[in-house]
């Protein structure tokens, strides 16, 4: 039988048969023994049980005449893991859930009457006690019953190119419900590349001071998620122009970037404006791989945002329900565990990662009390603690970090279809019937480890990309005028943008590098390396000699002046007064000459003028 109440451990055999009815103990003799003339006596059928299943002391290797050998070889095989997984198991109960995750059914237990009573065990049940095996039992089934192998993932090399829907409809006329299996095509997208291009896209879009979010939430909003949606390699991962209102999926990558680009350092709010932090100008210019290493470790122990949050139809989040949810680097660090375990290059079911998660005991929490987790509204709790719950929630959670941030940094390649029931784990929630999924994210089948992951999660040192990289067709002509002609293939939305922030558009087709714009990408703390690098990239030639000098010069004339900070001007009567301050030895440190009768003063250095013109007999109106 399976345990409903808190288990507790029971120390012996002998323990346990003392609290069993005669009534029960007749069934587990009928079980354990063929002889006809059973004891009928509680005394006796005690005795009975006992020697039965027990052996000698120190009798712990199985031989032909052990009585308990020789029961447990009559289990069937799920049986018998049953078993197994309890006597080699942390605990001495049986855990239903996890056995069922891990061997995908439960093994039989016997039956009962149609209102669960009156128990009729089946052999396995003779060595459980209200779901518990006896320590003295466990070790003598530990002597020989085989360590259960951890469950190991299941990889393909290929995918099919559908995915079966299944969904069931309750037919009127019959009021049965009939199956149905819809294919469904599979999308495939490789991350790699679009990650790559759409960080230097992020970097130079927050560079240019375009990114606005909220400023109590710093979450992007509509015009943010539009702004950034228009920059991505490839789009976001779907495009919900053909859904109704009601049935739209909603961003993932735009809104990905602007908070890893917050929680991985490289940019900070500024009002309502993200401006890049002193990491994020150093990532201009860094390679890429290292950047996106650094933002997924750094992603790993934020706190500016539980991705929970994105599972809109989870209420509950906020006030009470807060201060029990868990801490959020323990959930990640989960997840990111699972993924150092999944073999790079070959494609693992979403459904059978979370099996090996759950089966092998290496899930994580999402809140210590989830009725404090509701759907739509309060009462609709999600309650209990089984794997099914996990599905609902801690998958959920577990869905929107792979497919939102682990996808959106390049980790893992996804294969996907839209989420519209796609999980159907949630039908018999009553306030969840209408939704037309559960999250977004729902729709994730299928990831893969790539290069650029294995080198993110510390699989491999260094970093080689899958595909090399191609020598493109050229798409500007960098011309000795200064003039950026655009020519082949349409500019990336990122370099276009760029191109406007450091140079003059004069037709649709032709940028012309502008002095006055140079100088204020300079005096705004800019290098003009990242301009070269793309000019260079784009057009697949050196820069002409006259743009790589204008270039040069422009840095060089940006670091001519230097501000040494605030000054005081200070008039005096005549030159010669001024002459006199300027070149004095008590006066000289403090103050600078500027033209014929004004001094400069430091303000930071002003008291300690003030104090030295005295001394020469002078003094200063406040």
């Amino acid at each position: 039988m399976i345990i409903d109440a808190e288990p507790q451990s029971i120390a012996t055999l002998a323990d346990a048969v003392q609290k069993q009815s005669v009534d029960y103990l007749k069934k587990i003799a009928a079980l354990i023994s063929d002889e006809k003339n059973k004891p009928v006596r509680k005394a006796d059928l005690i005795a009975f049980v006992q020697q039965r299943l027990s052996v000698e002391p120190g009798r712990l290797r199985q031989t032909a005449d052990d009585p308990l050998y020789t029961l447990w070889r009559k289990l069937n095989p799920l049986q018998q893991a049953a078993v197994a997984e309890t006597a080699h198991g942390p605990e001495p109960w049986f855990d239903a859930e996890r056995f069922e995750a891990k061997y995908g059914q439960s093994p039989d237990w016997g039956e009962t009457d149609q209102y669960g009573y009156n128990p009729r065990p089946s052999l396995l049940g003779a060595f459980f006690f209200d779901g518990i095996m006896p320590d003295d039992l466990r070790r003598r089934f530990k002597s020989f019953a085989p360590k259960p192998e951890p469950v190991r993932l299941s990889p393909l090399s290929e995918l099919p190119a559908e995915w079966a829907l299944t969904y069931t409809e309750l037919d009127p006329k019959t009021r049965k419900k009939n199956v149905y299996r819809k294919p469904m095509p599979i999308t495939q997208r490789l991350t790699e590349r679009a990650a790559i291009h759409d960080l230097k896209a992020m970097l130079r879009l927050i560079d240019a001071g375009k990114l606005a979010v909220s400023d109590k939430t710093g979450q992007p909003g509509v015009v943010a998620l539009r702004t950034v949606d228009a920059l991505l390699l490839g789009g976001d991962f779907y495009d919900d122009s053909g859904y109704p209102e009601d049935q739209k999926i909603g961003p993932i990558k735009a809104f990905a970037w602007p908070m890893l680009a917050q929680g991985g350092k490289l940019a900070v709010l500024s009002g309502k404006t993200l401006q890049l932090t002193k990491a994020g100008q150093k990532a201009l210019t860094d390679p890429v791989e290292k950047t996106l290493a650094e933002v997924w470790r750094r992603w790993l122990k934020t706190t500016i945002f539980d991705e929970l949050r994105r599972v809109d139809c989870i209420k509950g989040q906020t006030g009470k329900g807060k201060r029990g949810l868990t801490a959020l680097a323990g959930r990640r660090a989960a997840l990111h565990q699972a993924l150092r375990g999944c073999p790079p290059g070959q494609w693992i079911g979403v459904n059978d990662l979370f099996r090996q998660m759950w089966a092998n005991g290496a899930g994580f929490e999402i809140t210590r009390d989830p009725y404090n987790l509701y759907v739509s509204q309060p009462g609709y709790d999600l309650g209990s603690e089984d794997y099914r719950h996990w599905r609902l929630l801690q998958a959920r959670y577990a869905l929107c970090v792979l497919f939102e941030y682990a996808a959106t940094l390049g980790l893992i390649d996804v294969a996907y279809i839209p989420p519209h029931d796609a999980r159907p784990d949630y039908d018999d929630l009553w306030m969840a019937r209408s939704l037309p999924f559960f999250s977004r994210y729902d729709g994730l089948l299928y990831l893969r480890i790539n290069p650029l992951g294995a080198y993110c999660l510390e699989l491999t040192g260094h970093y080689q990309p899958s595909t090399p990289e191609m020598a493109s067709t050229p798409r500007v002509r960098v011309l000795p005028n200064l003039d950026i002609a655009a020519i082949g293939p349409r500019l990336e939305p990122a370099d276009a943008m760029l191109l406007d922030s450091y140079a003059e558009k004069v037709s649709d087709a032709v940028w012309k590098l502008d002095q006055n714009r140079l100088l204020d990408a300079l005096e705004n703390g800019h290098e003009l390396t990242g301009l070269a690098e793309l000019l260079v990239s784009l057009s697949g030639q050196p820069l002409p000699e006259t743009v790589e000098r204008f270039l040069t010069d422009m840095s060089r004339r940006a670091r001519s002046l230097q501000t040494q900070g605030t000054a005081k001007l200070i008039e005096c009567a005549d030159a010669m007064l001024a002459t006199l301050i300027a070149n004095d030895s008590r006066t000289k440190p403090f103050c600078l000459l500027a033209g014929e009768r004004h001094l400069a003063v430091p303000v930071e250095g002003e008291a300690r003028f003030r104090s030295a013109l005295r001394k020469l007999g002078y003094g200063l109106p406040r």
